[in-house]
């Protein structure tokens, strides 16, 4: 019965209290300087307070964790914190706290659908010509600049020297309107930046000046890179932009208009996200699905565990899905009730973190997977899969480390350690980045790079036959079965960079490293920050042109270094406060996750990614000679 009313309360948001102006919720205005404002942690709360009557059939009343993602962050924190809600359960938590699951679970921040709208901005653009052909241009589009997930931009397309980067100055800053984290990668096509924002707002800039073409708000925060291609391969009329968003949507938007054509809600789980860009080949977009169930399933009235991640393909003339195909194969079903009476299911997890890698050659995309999340895990899980375009149907698998079954709060020491955890507490070793395609002589090569510093070498042509492992953590070999090894969990996180010859990674532990491709020798390692702060990260996606590579800092500096030897050429603290062409209030942070983009001899970064951890910011900075 109470749960019932508790549900009334959360759809029609009937107060129990009169709401005065003082005590009205306010905008979080200040949430770019507030690291409290890592909204995954509200939905951590969210897990651990609401599921155990949400979502449940015997609480019929109750809102589904679906209708409840459709409110507004402002409708949720009312009812939490004024509402019949804060008897029950708002007043267990702090202000803050309500705020975070009021943010988490709409997908949105507080007070940013009207900020965010490029309507209200001085900085509209006099003119919007249509886009010209993406490929007619210097472009970086999408995720890795290339099917083969490359990350490495050629001089015709960079624009930008050797000689350039120490040149480099500030051209231009944007701001996110009330933003937090700014973890969408901009792409460049034809002189048009499309960026997305943890906001839920997409925009179109212009790459010379950042004036404001258009803005589009998304059901959720947007994460991943744009995409930019006709609906139909080889059809007449104007481009689409592709992107997907932290509710499990993804979207087809006119890219001279912003005007909605599509939108296709991929997976219903309520854990699960489109974090990386899609990737397009041919009239198809191929989606990863991820998911944010590990992060307190391990609470006992959670029923661990049912997201499985997963691959769509999409029609991307009307967003139709062509097919979808798990992670694991075998779907999440009843195993057993844990000691406070909570059904458990299984087997779960394998989250797809990054674009998938285009394979035109033997028709197929590659993708890295995560670890599982129940006990044993999956073989499919911390893999590297290979699909087929047409069918989904997996090729083959490789499995880069084993036993990898992982929640938090299930180390053996945790406090809060429950019996939902896994028999066997896994490191936690996914494979985040983008695995990378490249023609290393006669052959192809996938390399791929782990959390734990392992990155390997699998021919393709030879169904993923190993070619070469080695580790560049400083630590051995990461092991397989229950005992992992110590000292090697810092290693690649969000994605690598190939030239022709020698492939290079950020590590999360400091510095950056090149290896020779075809080997697997270490030519060279740069420390960077890590003689002055032994704790910051080069976690970020790295991006090269000829002779230079771009990494970014969790301390908000951005490097480059020259590719010969790691020697650094310019470096730029993005961690302060900038003067925006929007007026909008912006600082950086931590450079983390996305990477760098150059195109037209200009350099994009966005600065603050603040989702766990780092330093919130919400800009998008230009460079130029």
């Amino acid at each position: 019965m109470l749960a019932g009313t508790v549900a009334v309360a959360m759809v029609s948001g009937l107060p129990a209290v009169a709401q005065s102006p003082a005590t009205a919720p306010q905008p979080l205005r200040n949430s770019v300087n507030d690291a409290s404002a890592r909204t995954e942690f509200g939905f951590g709360i969210f897990q651990q307070k609401c599921l155990s009557c949400h979502g449940k059939p015997e609480y019929e009343r109750a809102p589904t964790p679906a209708a409840l993602r459709e409110m507004s962050p402002e409708h949720i924190y009312d009812v939490l914190s004024h509402g019949i809600m804060f008897p029950i359960i708002g007043q267990q938590l702090s202000d803050d706290e309500r705020r975070r699951v009021a943010e988490s679970i709409s997908g949105r921040l507080m007070g940013t659908a009207a900020s965010g709208d490029a309507a209200k901005m001085p900085n509209r653009c006099a003119a919007n010509p249509p886009l010209k052909d993406p490929g007619s241009g210097p472009s970086w589009n999408g995720w890795g600049a290339d099917l083969g997930n490359t990350r490495f931009q050629p001089q015709s397309r960079a624009q930008l020297t050797l000689r350039d980067v120490p040149k480099l100055k500030l051209k231009w800053a944007f701001g996110f309107a009330d933003g937090s984290s700014a973890y969408g990668q901009a792409s460049i096509v034809a002189g048009h930046v499309f960026v997305g924002a943890d906001t839920g707002y997409v925009y179109s800039l212009d790459a010379a000046t950042g004036c404001v073409h258009w803005s589009f708000e998304a059901k959720a925060g947007v994460r991943n890179a744009m995409t930019v291609a006709k609906r139909s391969e080889g059809a007449n009329g104007s481009y689409a932009i592709f992107f997907g968003d932290m509710k499990a949507n993804v979207y087809a938007l006119d890219a001279d208009s912003g005007r909605l054509l599509w939108m296709n809600h991929v997976e219903e789980n309520i854990t699960d996200r489109v974090t990386a860009a899609p990737a397009y080949y041919e009239g198809r977009l191929y989606v990863p699905i991820s998911s944010w169930e590990e992060f307190r399933a391990a609470d006992p009235t959670y029923s661990c565990c049912s997201s499985v991640g997963a691959v769509a393909a999409l029609d991307a003339h009307d967003g139709r899905t062509l097919w979808k195909t798990y992670v694991i194969p075998r779907r999440p079903e009843p195993t057993r009730k844990n000691s406070v009476g909570v059904q458990q299911l299984g087997p779960a997890g394998g989250s797809v973190w990054n674009t998938p890698t285009v394979d035109p050659a033997k028709h197929a995309i590659y993708v890295g997977t995560g670890d599982g999340t129940t006990y044993p895990a999956a073989d499919t899980t911390d893999a590297v899969l290979a699909l087929d375009m047409a069918s989904g149907k997996i090729l083959w698998s490789y499995r880069v480390h084993k036993n990898d079954s992982y929640l938090v709060g299930c180390a053996a020491d945790s406090p809060g350690r429950s019996d939902n955890c896994p028999q066997v507490q896994g490191p936690d070793w996914d494979i985040p980045g983008s695995v990378i395609l490249r023609q290393v002589g006669s052959r192809p090569l996938l390399i791929v790079g782990t959390k734990p510093g392992d990155v390997l070498a699998l021919d393709p042509a030879k169904s993923g036959e190993l070619v070469w492992r080695k580790n560049v953590s400083g630590g051995a070999l990461a092991g397989d079965g229950p005992d992992f090894p110590a000292g090697v969990r810092e290693g690649v996180q969000w994605g690598g960079a190939a030239t022709e010859d020698t492939v290079y990674y950020g590590l999360s532990n400091g510095g950056a490293v090149a290896m020779n491709l075809a080997s697997g020798k270490r030519v060279w390692f740069s420390p960077l920050d890590k003689h002055v702060d032994p704790n910051v990260n080069n976690s970020a996606a790295v991006t090269a042109i000829p002779g230079v590579l771009f990494v970014g800092g969790g301390n908000g500096r951005l490097h480059a270094v020259a590719t010969k030897d790691g020697r650094e050429l310019w470096s730029f603290d993005t961690a302060r406060v900038f003067d925006t062409v929007n007026k909008v209030p912006a600082k950086g942070g931590s450079i983390s996750a996305p990477g760098v983009t150059v195109a037209g001899g200009i350099l994009f970064v966005g600065s603050g990614y603040s989702i766990t951890s780092g330093d919130p910011g919400n800009v998008l900075l230009a460079f130029a000679p």
